[in-house]
Order: structure tokens, then C-alpha cells, then sequence
């Protein structure tokens, strides 16, 4: 599960290093892809939407357990929460991120693990788009550079891949158009509100739970509650656990270096995820893929050094 990506970060409370913080963030990070991987295609598992709806239940609990318990979530008493701010900003961002969980889990049932985190790099694309078409960002000749590049880049990578599925590459596709509408929201409706991912995740995963249990039973039914029995409880909580816990990793992480830092760590992430999916799932990637990936992991470091502008 991701993170909502709040507009504007409040500082983490821990000081820690760098180096203490981005290795962790990283094997998290790579972990919850890998091992929602492994439930819907080595265990069988393939119901999406119930797996992200019990993470964000799982999360919705944990996040007011760490509320009672710690400190962590203590800059959601600087939010003041009423119906109107509820109606306005929460709940069509969180119909947004669910929307993007949902369907990007969806897109494990048919597309490799190294294939979909390379047509992740194309969010920069869509959020500059949306951006342009919405006219809140202005087109330039480096922006028009960076969408060139990432979208040569996809193109390149997509023509390589030796398992092409059109319905899987529609719905990542289509998660990748709800999250860039997410986050280009953000900005817009939340700009005056600080909220660390923790503190986000505390407002928007019971909001995206209950949204995702309204579609639940048209969607997959009782289906994955009749299967549950072949995860048992430890393989179900676990997981849920380290979706949590790559939140909680994430409070710690938007404080301990620079954007450029940030950059490259996501970068080695996707590319230790692409190595993972290799040795792990015997996933093939060609040449082709691998030239067309690098040139678009060119573009999204100039997208985020740059600051998108």
C-alpha cells in the first residue's frame, strides 16, 4: 500500500541519519510489493481489493493505537476535522487513493513486478499533464523534455515486454491516471493543511476501508473470506504489518536528506524491485527494456531535482 503523499510535510519528530533510515525505508518499500506479489500469484490469493481493504483497516487501527501510545501522530491535533473540510478535501482524495491501490494491486494478477514499476515512472508524466490541462502549471521546454524522455522510455520498455498483457497494462495505466489526479489535488486542496504521511494515513484509511468494503461485494464477494484458510492468521497479519510499517518508516524518512537523496533512493528501490522480480518470480526482462527503463529513470530524477517545474 502507498502512502497519501501530503502537500506539505511536517517535520519528523526522531532525528535519525540517512543512513539509518533510507535502508529501511527501502527493504519496506520493496518488501510490501514482493509480498503482495507472493499472495496473488504464488499463493493464489487474487483478490486485490480485499487485501488493500484490510491494509487500510489494519492501518486505520494502528494509526490511533500510535495516537494513544506515542507521539507520532501528534500534529493530527493541529488538523481540525469538521463536515465541510471532510466533504471538501478528504473524501475525493480518498476516493482517489483508493481507486489507485485498488487498481494498481489489480495489475499484479497480470503484469510482472519489474514491468508495472516501469510504467510507474510514468505518474510524472500524468501529473504534468494534468496540471497543464487543469492550468495550474504552465508548459516549458525543460517540462516538455522530461515527458519526452519518461514517455520514450515507457514506450521502450513496453515494446520489450516478452509478456505484454493489454487488459494489465490498462488497469496499471488507469491507476497511474488516479494517483497523478490525486497528488496534482493535493496541491490544490490541501496546501494550507501540515500533514506527515503518518498523520495523512490516519485520516484517509478509514475513509478508502469503507469505500473499498462498498465495492467489496460486487467486486470479489465472499470469495477471499472463504479463502482466508489457506493464509492463515500469520501470513495475514504480517502482511498487513509491513504495510504499516512502511508508513511509519515514511514519518522518519521526509526529514533525513535532501529531495536529491530521496530521488535516488526511490530509484535504487525500483531497481533492486526489478532484480528482486528476476531472481524471486523468474520474471524476464530484455535489453530492450532495460535502454528503454533507463532513459526514463533519467526523466523522473530531472522531474523530482527539479521540482516539477
Amino acid at each position: 500500500m502507498v502512502l497519501p503523499s501530503p502537500a506539505s510535510l511536517a517535520a519528523p519528530r526522531p532525528a535519525l541519519t540517512a543512513s539509518a533510515v533510507i535502508p529501511v525505508w527501502i527493504a519496506l518499500s520493496s518488501a510490501v510489493i514482493i509480498y503482495n506479489n507472493y499472495l496473488y500469484n504464488s499463493r493464489a490469493f487474487r483478490f486485490p481489493v480485499f487485501t488493500v481493504t484490510w491494509h487500510l483497516a489494519f492501518a486505520a487501527l494502528g494509526t490511533r493505537i500510535l495516537q494513544r501510545t506515542t507521539r507520532l501522530l501528534d500534529a493530527a491535533n493541529d488538523v481540525h476535522l469538521d463536515s465541510a473540510l471532510f466533504l471538501t478535501r478528504i473524501l475525493p482524495i480518498g476516493v482517489l487513493f483508493s481507486g489507485s491501490l485498488v487498481l494498481s494491486n489489480t495489475a499484479y494478477l497480470y503484469l510482472s513486478v519489474s514491468y508495472i514499476q516501469m510504467l510507474k515512472a510514468f505518474v510524472p508524466v500524468a501529473i504534468l499533464l494534468i496540471s497543464w490541462a487543469a492550468r495550474i502549471q504552465e508548459p516549458n521546454r525543460k517540462l516538455l523534455l522530461i515527458v519526452l524522455m519518461i514517455s520514450s522510455g515507457v514506450a521502450l520498455a513496453s515494446h520489450g515486454e516478452l509478456h505484454f498483457h493489454l487488459g494489465g497494462f490498462l488497469v496499471q495505466a488507469a491507476a497511474v491516471v488516479f494517483e497523478a489526479s490525486r497528488l496534482v489535488l493535493i496541491q490544490i486542496i490541501l496546501h494550507n493543511l501540515k500533514m506527515d504521511p503518518l498523520v495523512s494515513l490516519h485520516y484517509y484509511a478509514p475513509v478508502c476501508a469503507v469505500i473499498n468494503l462498498c465495492i467489496l461485494p460486487f467486486t470479489e464477494g465472499l470469495a477471499p473470506f472463504r479463502a482466508l484458510s489457506t493464509l492463515g492468521p500469520f501470513i495475514l497479519i504480517s502482511n498487513a504489518l509491513v504495510a504499516f510499517l512502511l508508513n511509519v518508516a515514511a514519518v522518519f524518512l521526509v526529514g533525513v536528506g535532501s529531495g536529491l537523496i530521496l530521488t535516488l533512493a526511490g530509484v535504487f528501490k525500483d531497481i533492486l524491485l526489478i532484480t528482486g522480480s528476476v531472481v524471486l518470480f523468474g520474471s524476464a526482462i530484455t535489453p530492450l527494456q532495460v535502454f528503454g527503463y533507463s532513459i526514463a529513470l533519467g526523466g523522473l530524477v530531472l522531474f523530482k531535482t527539479t521540482g516539477g517545474k
